[in-house]
């Protein structure tokens, strides 16, 4: 269905995905001109004149409307539908803005389309003067609102290019969103391209691909061919090779095997292998992919991932070769300080490791749960601030570095915090190798939860330290990898080049641990440890892993709910929001993520008098929630209060946190992030968080 007219109140708007409300005053006319130049063979949308008479004057529209205001005179097509609470609104698909139709609603647009120095006085001085004229004189005879009071010449060109650019970067948000590209994206290409922008990308369709994270590829490339591109063409196969790559990329590797990529290539635009091999030839020699031969095989890499991973290899050799200043002599009579200190008795494995950090400059301290590794961790801290050395702890999420701190004592940052990187826009394509970060103040720096490192923050990490730092690297290898590129720590073990001390003994008191013990059988490819074994070893397990075998969707929901509601606070007090997490392996489908957080927060976290709730999209958010960050927001203001008052910015993405306070007079919710940070977000940023209480296998390793 199609309607139009004129926006005349826009009763919310979400700045970040310009999802907005508004309401819109029918043209009825217009639409009635439309219908009878329209038959329905050529268009569907539209209605008859009865039809249209039937329709109320205002109607609310619902939907995602970039750079829409009060005054904007649109043509939106989608359907009506009944909204619980609301009652009827229109939702819209798509819309075309047009420029507006009569000299009242040009006034009301220029006097809210963020025109500098142009507020309801002004507009109304502009339209009274040049009356249906004010379109032509903004674009063509700027110089001439000079004549309206209060409008000086400087001030008239701004206002005019102000206006142009506008109108080009609506024209440029709608043209784009025929590849599924949203606003903020089209504004970064508006930047790139300029004025010219839907002339440029009309000529290259391809162009898209090096400006934009994540796009449509196909559309681009139907586009492309039906402006008459050859098949074989050089900047088809060009942009088809760094489609694949970068798909590579969102997969979590850096590079892939070239007959692999050949291949994928062939497929994906229907030419020959020759075409594809001489264009690789070619962007290796303009330096856009780099070509690495290895083990008799050549992969294929962007160039920018491949520097990463050189300077990554580069500054850990120079690191270690580095004459080792920060070695402790006697060291011991350290150690030997430490064990009647601390009444901890080192195993041989343990003091091994702790010898190795201090002959050399970097080390992987690697094992399981339950081998000790945090032990190390305190141990290494103990007798550098012993010998007034300065030990910096860190981890790749605020979860791991609050445990870090909880298990040290001493306070872990995330990498993000200690290297106070700055803004990464989501749409960059490769990973800056020239990157500013802050050198970090430490003589030991020791990163634990490694498995979580990926390139792009490893490459950071190498950048900010000095030569004669101490580079610890604490983790587990059998964990998955890292949801960005690269398998880091993995790499670095088995390049052989790293000092690497592998712990495989489980300690006593964690052998005692079922879930400990069975990761350890799980990662040997043996099955859990039976009833008989449990027998032998005289009952002496924790009860804290219990396996339910069980194939119904059905059952397996009712499980996940009664354990989350009653039976696991009954068998231990174990409190939800503190103590569980649900795991998943998928978004969609009954068992997925979306699902269960939505029956979750109904069996956790009820609806009551007491709580206040906010909708957003499809979700409502309710205090006392579990949610997650999930997009890094760099600018975002943050407090902790105890155990003394800190405040910064920056909140990242698979930070994990609780709602207290939703504030519906300021606009505004309040979420305490596991680490004990606090901020507080405006309505129009929860696109920025989801429920949590289920999560994904991949979004659990942040934790």
């Amino acid at each position: 269905m199609e309607l139009q007219g004129e926006v005349i109140e826009v009763i919310y708007k979400n700045d970040v995905n310009s999802y907005a409300i508004a309401v819109l005053k029918l043209d009825k006319n217009a639409m009635k001109t439309n219908s009878s130049n329209q038959s329905d063979q050529m268009d569907l949308l539209a209605m008859d004149e009865e039809e249209i008479d039937k329709l109320e004057e205002e109607t609310t529209i619902v939907g995602y409307l970039p750079f829409v205001n009060i005054g904007d005179t649109l043509k939106v097509f989608g359907k009506f539908v009944e909204h619980q609470s609301y009652g009827k609104q229109f939702k819209v698909d798509t819309f075309e803005k047009m420029m507006p139709q009569t000299t009242k609603s040009l006034e009301r647009y220029l006097a809210n389309c963020g025109i500098k120095g142009v507020g309801p006085a002004t507009a109304k001085r502009i339209v009274d003067m040049f009356g249906e004229d004010t379109l032509n004189v903004f674009k063509f005879e700027p110089q001439k609102l000079a004549q309206v009071k209060g409008i000086s010449k400087d001030k008239a060109i701004e206002i005019a290019n102000t206006f142009v650019e506008n109108w080009e970067v609506w024209q440029l948000v709608g043209f784009l969103d025929k590849f599924g590209i949203g606003p903020q994206s089209a504004e970064k290409i508006y930047k790139e391209l300029g004025v010219n922008a839907v002339d440029t990308i009309e000529a290259n369709p391809y162009i898209l691909i090096d400006l934009v994270n994540k796009v449509n590829f196909e559309q681009i490339d139907k586009m492309a061919l039906g402006l008459g591109v050859e098949y074989n063409n050089e900047k088809r196969i060009r942009s088809g090779i760094k489609h694949a790559l970068y798909l590579t990329t969102y997969n979590g590797h850096c590079c892939t095997k070239y007959g692999s990529l050949i291949e994928f290539v062939k497929k994906l635009l229907n030419v020959n292998e020759n075409d594809i091999e001489d264009t690789l030839i070619n962007m290796k020699a303009k330096e856009d992919v780099v070509i690495e031969e290895r083990n008799e095989e050549e992969w294929v890499y962007l160039t920018d991932y491949y520097k990463a991973e050189e300077n990554v290899a580069r500054r850990l050799i120079d690191l270690d070769t580095y004459k080792n200043i920060k070695e402790i002599d006697r060291f011991e009579k350290e150690l030997e300080l430490f064990e009647k200190k601390s009444s901890i008795d080192l195993s041989e494995k343990q003091k091994e490791a702790i010898q190795a950090i201090n002959e050399h400059n970097v080390c992987v301290i690697t094992g399981g749960p339950g081998t000790g590794k945090t032990t190390i961790i305190k141990t290494i801290i103990d007798i550098y601030k012993h010998n007034e050395m300065k030990p910096v702890l860190c981890a790749p999420t605020g979860r791991a570095a609050k445990k870090m701190t909880e298990a040290t004592g001493e306070e872990a940052k995330t990498l993000h915090r200690l290297l106070e990187i700055g803004k990464i826009s989501d749409d960059d394509q490769g990973i800056s190798t020239d990157l500013s970060v802050a050198p970090i103040d430490g003589d030991i720096v020791i990163v634990d939860e490694m498995s979580m490192v990926d390139i792009f923050l490893m490459n950071y990490l190498c950048e900010a330290l000095y030569k004669g730092t101490k580079l610890v690297l604490v983790g587990d290898i059998d964990q998955l990898p890292s949801v960005g590129p690269g398998n880091v720590l993995k790499d670095i073990i088995e390049s052989g080049r790293i000092t690497t001390i592998t712990l495989n003994k489980i300690f006593r008191q964690a052998a005692k641990s079922k879930i400990i013990v069975n990761a350890h059988r799980v990662n040997e490819g043996v099955g859990f440890i039976t009833k008989e074994e449990i027998e032998l070893a005289d009952n002496q397990f924790l009860e804290d892993f219990f396996y339910v075998d069980e194939r119904s969707k059905e059952k397996i929901l009712y499980n996940i709910i009664t354990l989350s509601g009653e039976r696991l606070k009954n068998y231990g007090d174990y409190d939800f929001l503190k103590n569980i997490q649900i795991i998943t392996p998928t978004k969609k489908g009954e068992l997925g993520t979306k699902e269960l957080n939505k029956i979750l927060q109904q069996t956790v976290n009820p609806s009551s008098d007491t709580k206040k709730e906010r909708k957003f999209g499809d979700s409502i958010f309710r205090e006392g929630d579990r949610i997650m960050q999930i997009k890094n927001n760099y600018d975002i203001y943050w407090e902790k209060k105890e155990p003394q008052f800190e405040s910064g910015s920056g909140v990242f993405n698979g930070e994990f946190g609780t709602i207290s306070i939703i504030d519906d007079f300021n606009k505004q919710i309040k979420i305490k992030f596991d680490d004990d940070k606090e901020a507080w977000y405006q309505f129009s940023e929860l696109e920025q968080i989801e429920h949590s209480y289920a999560i994904t296998v991949h979004k659990a390793q942040r934790k």
